[in-house]
């Protein structure tokens, strides 16, 4: 088993100022994740929301306390928990 940190971003912002509400924030959720599914997780994944907008998800490894001082810092995963679900289960983000 080992502890993998997600952490969301918004390089593409499709708003009136070109900014996101919550870019000054970290955006981040740990998951243990077994040996075997871990070899095909990749470091980064992108989402085009088809209006402009495109998420993308950084995946890496990290050890426990590292996992532990991410779950503190961060403001959650956005309602997006369903883009580590995706990863997790497909190998990209679908909907």
């Amino acid at each position: 088993m080992g502890v993998f940190v997600f952490e969301l971003s918004m390089p593409g912002v499709n708003s009136w100022n070109g900014r996101w509400t919550g870019e000054e924030g970290y955006y981040a959720k740990t998951r243990n994740i077994p040996e075997a599914d871990a070899a095909a997780l990749r470091g980064y994944y992108s989402y085009n929301f088809g209006d402009g907008w495109r998420a993308g998800v950084t995946v890496r490894r990290v050890d426990g306390r590292a996992a532990a001082k991410i779950r503190k810092k961060s403001s959650g995963f956005c309602g997006y928990d369903w883009m580590i679900d995706s990863i997790l289960r497909h190998g990209d983000i679908r909907t």
